[in-house]
């Protein structure tokens, strides 16, 4: 779901496209277990220019999260990368658009009030993927078996790319974080857009 995002920010700020790929290990026959392991069998299949690390802050901070990424990832310079820490839950990201949220519903002209919460206390909220997948069955507008049916998983990752402007997030403290992070990366690497 953080792809539109990425991408999103990669094409604000980087001077150049980038070929994005997720370093998916569900198919490892063992998980290569803790975090720094991980990144290490990633780097190996996947390699890459620029990696983004997510992990969700959840019961730990965003700034002890940054650090165990970097801790994982090691200081030795041969990647540059990113941590991508949302504060609770990355669906936390996708309350804002009521437009995007009734697309993904398929139900575009749905008429029923959606109540989402207000922008700057989504990093508050104890249960944001509750709250996205509340907010598109009520946009679905459908009831019994009909909702029975409803695809939840794919609706939520629909919501992330009919998304198309992702500013609002700015006003959010791990998103900021996060820009903020990927521009002094990109500047570093001479990777950055011209102003």
């Amino acid at each position: 779901m953080l792809q539109p995002v990425l991408d999103w920010l990669l094409g604000t700020h980087a001077r150049m496209p980038f070929r994005r790929q997720w370093a998916d290990l569900r198919h490892l026959r063992v998980s290569p277990g803790s975090l720094g392991k991980r990144i290490e069998v990633a780097l190996a299949l996947y390699p890459c220019d620029l990696l983004f690390v997510h992990r969700d802050a959840e019961r730990g901070t965003l700034a002890e999260r940054a650090e165990e990424n970097a801790d994982a990832i090691g200081g030795d310079g041969s990647v540059a990368n990113v941590p991508v820490v949302p504060v609770r839950m990355m669906e936390a990201w996708f309350l804002f658009d009521e437009s995007a949220i009734r697309r993904a519903a398929d139900n575009p002209s749905g008429k029923v009030a959606l109540a989402l919460p207000a922008s700057r206390s989504v990093e508050r909220l104890p249960d944001p993927k509750g709250a996205l997948e509340q907010l598109l069955r009520a946009a679905s507008e459908r009831t019994g078996r009909r909702l029975e049916k409803f695809r939840m998983g794919p609706a939520k990752h629909r919501v992330a790319e009919l998304i198309t402007d992702y500013s609002p997030l700015r006003q959010l403290s791990a998103f900021a974080a996060l820009e903020t992070q990927l521009v002094s990366v990109l500047t570093e690497q001479d990777w950055i857009r011209p102003r």
